[in-house]
């Protein structure tokens, strides 16, 4: 859908209010009133049939009379009739709609309506809209909106409402305040993309309750965090709520997951959230993770210790040279450490004799002062006294500053003078870390996203003969897989498990263990008992035949008694692993309802409940992100204290995170894998049992992933014209370093044709951003040489598209030195077939008059040139594919 519409919903040049009304209470006047008072300078044009103005404004009988078509008409009417009025409201061209109400069984006529004729729809049961910095108020809140740069985005009307209530009180401003409603065609997603290039918009805040697309919020909101900061709220935590809310089953460690990938920043309640707000209008980006806290009392700075070692945060260490100049500057009966207790008698003047040494200090990444209601010092006198020296100090603007005046009454004016001077302020202890948390896990999950992978050494993986095996038992009618018959298919992954017979008897059990040698370990097979524990179904460490023997008629007997009309598969037999010093993990995948696949890593149990015993991963995984999730489980108790005699191998385990990553992504049958338990020992694992539910699968594998994984169908080989061969292939986020010696074979003046300045030299972030792109919206193809035993780019030609799929921009860089081989030729031609099958329109360029190889490229392979000279540009435009008819 159209980027173009969302333009003339959120900057409109004219409205309609279509059942506009002069009667008190009605929608109609309510919206008319909020429009009039917002000081929106276009026309407004009310729609009734009933009187010949509404609020001093000249009215209109119908659609049809309007002098001319709005850009955004509101409709306030009736829900029976809005089907008949967006039918007229298309004919004319209007180009969006703000719909308030609607019944349940017209909502796909009114989304086909809208699509027949390019329209976007707000809405059914939306709030509205406001827009401040353009006098918008087309919504139905009476609370005045002040302009800001936080946009809040709503798919609730009771909590848009709050907020704007909470916002009112405490003077936070908007660019904008949108309520999504039922989400029938305008999302997340497409005002993410907006929001994103919005000049006005410096952060944005997110309240969720359900995902449409998974998959196109993934894509909008990694591209939109890495430009601002993106705060999210999501309900529906519990299956229970979810109910409630009508939304979606899927698990909130999913969530969790999603938001922590795409750079966000999750908070988990309302206060949270205003918190969250305080902290996004004021405060400086962090520059790592440590909290100094300086308190006039032992009492409240005990209680944000507290909730900063809840949260895992760090207290910062105070060097020798900083704790002498506060002990210089403070009396001697202060204690000079971290946190800073003051003493309750801590007058304005010693909060700034405390100030002046840490304003000085590199020693913190953060500082919070706290101030309990004293005789001593007034709150506002205190206050005053901060913002002064704050002001005053050449590191005062660039120092990350929090405060936490307690009380109510006496602290009021105290904390309207730190909002005003762009100063956080929170009214607990706990709510000022909470606070500073929330920075430090948003700025973790940036560096997350910024971080460059690494490829794991030795990736094996027999695609063909996995997929040969799958189809073989789906053939043969078996859909859950245990142990010895997932052997194969893991082992084309290079994912072992312990060798695996099965014996249908008792006698066979021994036979069995006789070859393979004791101890051995004997478990039920029956697809109709799931947990063999109920009847101690399996039996570890068994020495002799007499004991495999009982063992095998003991399981046996405790299933005719306790499951009769179970189904017995007999007994899998297998040599017992080496436990001692070892560490048993589950790692899972299953399906989530929103997000596709999840990877699930955790410690063996019977009980398995994923939402409290699983650190969650959504696939593709690689090296980093698979340390990542190790470590979150490590850190949220999902996988306890390591053994000393092995400790756990981080870099081996993630190899075999991503193994099963790759495993899950090339074989789209498999709904479920259970791991359980993976014996961990040092650098050595071992698959003890392994579960496996598979179905036929038909249609595109990837439209099941959340992120869209590389695509490896777009590698290819070339020949250059020298007969020398290389790889053409998308570009990865392992390339970063490839991409930077790449570069710097390149000549000044070849580069500032290519980016229109001169490049001094790119930051990681800005190879990053480079490398690390997401397929679905933006391509680079890399042209990869082998050099004996390393390989090294020598081009790079990359298309990003529009959010509406119409136009890509399009760039090429060769490397200088290896100019004349038809290189940048190829490179253009590939990315010419990708974007023409990726359906996009047209593919444009930019390049400089005296670039005369490009210009000569480009008409070569059917570009029309357009030469601005007072510009000093060339336009380059090559059409692709027809666009769909209007």
């Amino acid at each position: 859908m159209s980027q173009r519409g969302l333009e003339a919903l959120l900057r409109p040049n004219s409205i309609a209010v279509i059942g506009a009304s002069e009667k008190t209470g009605r929608a109609g006047n309510l919206m008319m009133r909020n429009l009039m008072a917002g000081g929106f300078s276009g026309p407004i044009m009310p729609v009734t049939p009933r009187y010949k103005a509404v609020c001093g404004v000249l009215a209109y009988p119908d659609v049809g009379s309007l002098p001319f078509t709005p850009d955004l008409a509101v409709l306030c009417v009736r829900a029976e009739r809005n089907l008949l009025l967006l039918e007229e409201l298309g004919a004319r061209g209007c180009k969006t709609a703000i719909v308030l109400s609607s019944l349940p069984q017209q909502l796909a006529e009114l989304k086909a309506c809208a699509q027949r004729f390019h329209m976007r729809l707000l809405g059914p049961n939306s709030l509205g809209l406001l827009a401040p910095w353009q006098g918008l108020n087309a919504s139905f809140s009476p609370v005045p909106i002040q302009k800001g740069k936080l946009a809040f985005i709503s798919q609730s009307a009771a909590v848009a409402n709050t907020i704007l209530d909470w916002a009112q009180q405490r003077s936070v401003g908007f660019s904008y305040f949108i309520s999504l409603g039922d989400t029938l065609d305008i999302d997340v997603d497409d005002l993410l993309d907006f929001l994103a290039r919005d000049g006005k918009t410096s952060a944005i805040l997110l309240y969720l309750e359900h995902l449409n697309d998974a998959r196109r919020f993934m894509s909008a909101s990694r591209s939109a965090s890495r430009n601002k900061p993106i705060l999210v709220i999501k309900s529906g935590r519990t299956p229970l709520a979810q109910q409630l809310l009508n939304s979606e089953q899927g698990l909130d460690a999913a969530y969790d997951a999603a938001i922590q990938r795409a750079g966000l920043l999750r908070v988990q309640d309302t206060h949270e959230l205003f918190s969250a707000v305080e902290t996004l209008s004021h405060m400086h980006p962090l520059r790592g993770d440590k909290l100094l806290i300086v308190s006039n009392g032992a009492a409240p700075a005990a209680m944000s210790l507290d909730e900063l070692v809840r949260r895992n945060g760090k207290l910062a260490t105070l060097s020798a040279e900083t704790t002498s100049a506060l002990q210089t500057a403070l009396s001697d009966v202060i204690h000079v450490r971290n946190p800073l207790d003051l003493r309750d008698d801590a007058t304005p003047e010693r909060y700034k004799a405390a100030l002046g040494p840490l304003l000085d200090s590199n020693d913190y990444d953060a500082l919070l002062i706290i101030h309990a209601p004293s005789a001593a010092a007034l709150a506002t006198d205190a206050a005053k006294t901060i913002i002064h020296a704050v002001h005053q100090h050449p590191r005062g603007k660039r120092i990350t500053l929090l405060t936490n005046w307690c009380g109510e009454y006496s602290s009021q004016e105290a904390r309207r003078l730190f909002t005003e001077a762009g100063i956080p302020t929170y009214r607990t202890p706990e709510g000022a870390v909470t606070a500073f948390m929330h920075m430090v896990e948003y700025r973790r999950n940036q560096k997350q996203l910024m971080e460059t992978p690494a490829l794991p050494a030795e990736l094996h993986a027999d695609t063909a003969h996995a997929h040969k095996l799958i189809h073989q038992a789906l053939a043969e009618g078996a859909t859950h897989l245990d142990t010895h018959e997932v052997r194969a298919i893991l082992q084309a992954y290079g994912l072992n498990t312990l060798p695996t017979w099965i014996a249908n008897d008792s006698a066979e059990a021994v036979h069995i263990a006789e070859e393979i040698g004791y101890p051995v370990a004997l478990k039920l097979r029956s697809p109709d008992i799931a947990h063999k524990s109920e009847i101690q179904g399996v039996m570890l460490y068994l020495r002799t035949a007499t004991e495999v023997q009982r063992a095998a008629e003991a399981i046996f007997d405790r299933v005719k008694r306790t499951y009769p009309q179970a189904r017995i598969h007999g007994l899998l037999v297998q040599s017992m692993a080496n436990r001692a010093g070892a560490q048993e993990l589950r790692i899972a995948v299953e399906q989530d309802a929103v997000f596709g696949p999840l990877i699930m890593l955790g410690e063996g149990g019977v009980e398995w409940r994923p939402e409290s015993q699983a650190a969650v991963a959504l696939p593709p995984l690689n090296m980093t992100l698979a340390r990542y999730l190790i470590m979150q489980a490590v850190k949220g108790g999902k996988i306890r204290g390591r053994s000393a005699l092995r400790p756990l191998d981080i870099p081996a385990l993630s190899h075999v995170l991503v193994q099963v990553s790759n495993l899950i992504l090339d074989c789209p049958e498999i709904i479920r894998l259970d791991i359980h338990p993976l014996l961990a020992s040092g650098s050595e694992f071992s698959l003890l049992d392994v579960s496996m539910q598979i179905a036929p699968f038909s249609g595109d594998p990837q439209a099941r992933l959340s992120i869209r994984p590389y695509p490896q169908q777009l590698e290819e080989k070339i020949t250059l014209k020298d007969g020398s061969e290389c790889l053409f292939r998308p570009i990865l986020p392992e390339d970063e370093p490839q991409l930077k010696a790449f570069i710097a074979k390149v000549t000044k003046e070849d580069l500032y044709y290519r980016y229109f300045s001169e490049i001094n030299e790119f930051t990681h972030e800005d190879l990053a951003n480079m490398t690390q792109i997401d397929y679905d919206r933006e391509m680079a193809f890399v042209a990869i040489r082998r050099q004996g035993n390393t390989s090294e780019i020598i081009g790079v030609t990359r298309a990003i598209s529009d959010p509406d799929n119409i136009d890509a921009e399009f760039a090429v860089l060769v490397r200088s030195d290896l100019k004349g081989l038809g290189l940048g030729r190829r490179l253009l031609e590939k990315m010419i077939g990708y974007t023409t099958a990726h359906g996009l329109i047209r593919l444009t360029g930019i390049t400089m008059p005296n670039n005369r190889g490009m210009i000569a490229l480009a008409k070569k392979l059917g570009f029309e040139i357009d030469v601005q000279l007072e510009d000093g540009i060339v336009n380059l435009m090559r059409p692709l594919n027809q666009p769909p008819n209007t």
